[in-house]
């Protein structure tokens, strides 16, 4: 009996499980496609920008607006790494960590010294416990995050490249495919990379001052490519964890499956012996 009373609270425990495990899942659901719908509101303008900024580069221009500048060489470097608030979303934490460890040992491999930015508690605790040096630490940055939580985020790094205190910037975030691959990505901020494809930048016509317009563009460029990372990376937390959810339901589903049948065994057993037991008792008295 008692171990009958054992597989019940088993499966009274699994129930419950089940329950949170699904109610997550149809909350990442609904908060994957609001997300999805910012990735695609982000990406034609951050597309077009990119397309606009690629084609500016000019030593002219490197000289006088210094977040043009493409030092000749790379002796220190910063790598801004996103990733999430909370956990239960499967591998998508660990695997951008992992990506961007990788890219610092690389980098360090190369006599690069390396500095780390992060915004996301996971990467924190996780670099926090292995006594990294973070020089960025943003918890703050939530499920929808807004352009001024991209510029409060990339403006002191931004700044000191211009300063010429850093020579690359590295962004590591969640590529957005789908909501069943979110691949982790690197992507090189800064310096500007330039695409033979592009317009060349005496082919623009502007107005009313280029000046101005070079001001705002390019700052506006960086800010731009981190906001639309923060979004895709927001995404890509919601898929993966309607993806581990979803495994989690189903496999508590297999192992009540596999509780129940164990259970109803036990009982029939003890059903069988019980009645053994009177049927011997019976023919005792007699």
């Amino acid at each position: 009996m008692a171990g009958s009373r054992d597989v019940k609270r088993r499966i009274k425990s699994v129930e419950n499980t089940r329950q949170i495990t699904r109610t997550m899942e149809l909350v990442a659901t609904s908060k994957l496609k609001r997300a999805t719908d910012r990735v695609h509101a982000a990406r034609p303008y951050a597309d077009a920008l990119a397309e606009i900024v690629s084609g500016l580069y000019s030593p002219g221009l490197s000289e006088q607006y210094p977040i043009l500048r493409r030092p000749a060489e790379v002796k220190r470097a910063a790598v801004l790494l996103l990733t999430a608030n909370r956990g239960l979303c499967g591998g998508f934490n660990s695997n951008l960590i992992k990506q961007a460890r990788n890219l610092m040992e690389h980098l360090r491999g190369q006599g690069v010294e390396t500095e780390l930015h992060i915004a996301g508690k996971k990467a924190v605790a996780y670099f926090r416990f292995r006594g990294e040096e973070m020089m960025t630490k943003r918890v703050d940055i939530g499920d929808l995050p807004s352009v001024d939580d991209a510029e409060s985020l990339v403006a002191p790094i931004r700044d000191r490249f211009e300063r010429g205190e850093i020579d690359a910037v590295y962004l590591v975030s969640s590529k957005f495919v789908s909501a069943m691959s979110t691949p982790p990505h690197t992507r090189d901020l800064l310096p500007i990379q330039g695409d033979a494809k592009a317009a060349a930048a005496d082919s623009f016509i502007v107005s009313p001052n280029g000046d101005m317009i070079l001001e705002r563009l390019l700052p506006a460029y960086v800010r731009n490519a981190v906001y639309t990372a923060l979004v895709e990376n927001a995404a890509a937390e919601q898929g993966a964890r309607r993806s581990a959810m979803k495994s989690a339901t189903d496999n508590a589903g297999d192992v009540l499956e596999h509780l129940t049948r164990t259970y109803n065994r036990a009982r029939q057993a003890q059903i069988t012996q019980e009645i053994a037991e009177i049927v011997g008792g019976s023919a005792a008295l007699e």
